[in-house]
């Protein structure tokens, strides 16, 4: 009895196009350029069929008409246009979360009220002050090891200051099994001055890090029943950080924890985690135009070896095509 292979997944059904679109697609970037008729012919489907397809192409601005002939477009431009609208429907997602969160001080409320009917109102405790904050964690988790700790950081102040006066405590609570640690900071506090040699300690320790382009608030989450939650929502100075509430209220730590994770879900790894120098230097190459003869030329090695890099790039950014590499690794801050 014959194994079942699934059908490997269609690269393109993220920005809105069917199978049958793809493979039609495909078929006018094989011929360049062609008639509704040909296309049929060369794919046997049907003409009546196929025409709907070409007009969903042409409004996807991926497939070009003129006088009943259908062009194919660079797939860089067109792709490339496909791939901004769907960041930036997922931008606008996004705010209307912040939105979301935003409210949660009137759900609070309401939750509140509704304790105070049944039994009292739940813990709310004020934290100022960095030492207050770090302290604060680090008592939790001596009580309760190991704690699950996840924070999202926006500001580099703060960042700064984990790295210099914080990271050590942390990475020996990681060590020691008191902390169970994943963190999200924004990709362009990664040249903070000894920052990069903290983070890889750390996660030699166990924590997790990645990074977004931004980071909407200061926020974490302590465990299954705890939330520091900032004075002001949204605010990206460290004030923020070190002025927070300690929330215990299973309303707000769920709230939270589903924010964490649509964010991590978005976030990318470190940047020089599990890749190779020149594996990079072949994508920022290939992102100024440079050929593969000339990128060779410039490096010092043969046209396979810049091709074998970029393979291994594809690989590991699960692109399917050079482009896509270069889309995602842009993404994770590889080419900054």
């Amino acid at each position: 009895m014959r194994a079942y292979t699934p059908s490997p997944p269609d690269p393109l059904e993220a920005l809105g196009l069917t199978p049958a679109q793809t493979a039609l697609y495909n078929a006018v970037l094989r011929l360049h350029r062609a008639t509704c008729a040909e296309l049929a012919q060369a794919t046997d489907g049907s003409p009546e069929l196929l025409g709907h397809e070409l007009t969903t192409l042409v409004r996807l601005g991926v497939v070009d008409e003129q006088g009943g002939e259908y062009l194919a477009r660079h797939p860089a431009a067109s792709l490339g246009h496909l791939i901004a609208d769907r960041l930036d429907r997922l931008a606008e997602e996004s705010r209307r979360i912040d939105t979301v969160l935003e409210s949660i001080r009137g759900f609070i409320h309401q939750y509140d009220a509704g304790c105070d009917y049944q039994s009292g109102q739940f813990s709310v405790d004020l934290v100022s002050g960095a030492d207050e904050l770090y302290e604060s964690v680090i008592g939790m988790a001596v009580q309760a090891p190991p704690l699950e700790l996840l924070s999202a950081i926006p500001d580099e102040r703060t960042v700064s200051d984990f790295a210099h006066r914080y990271a050590d405590q942390w990475i020996g609570a990681q060590h020691a099994g008191l902390l169970s640690c994943r963190v999200i900071i924004p990709v362009h506090t990664l040249d903070t001055p000894g920052l990069r040699d903290k983070l890889s300690q750390f996660e030699r320790a166990g924590a997790q890090i990645c990074t977004l382009g931004t980071v909407p608030s200061w926020f974490l989450i302590a465990g299954a029943d705890t939330a520091g939650m900032p004075a002001q929502w949204g605010g990206a100075l460290a004030e923020n950080a070190y002025n927070f509430h300690l929330v215990r209220a299973a309303v707000v730590v769920a709230a939270l924890r589903s924010f964490f994770e649509e964010l991590w879900a978005r976030a990318a790894p470190l940047p020089w985690t599990h890749r190779a120098d020149s594996v990079v230097r072949v994508l920022r190459l290939a992102a100024q135009g440079v050929c593969d003869e000339m990128i060779a030329r410039q490096l010092g090695v043969s046209v396979r070896t810049v091709r074998a890099r970029f393979a291994d790039a594809m690989a590991e950014l699960g692109a399917q095509t050079r482009f896509q590499a270069g889309v995602e690794a842009t993404r994770r801050g590889w080419l900054v």
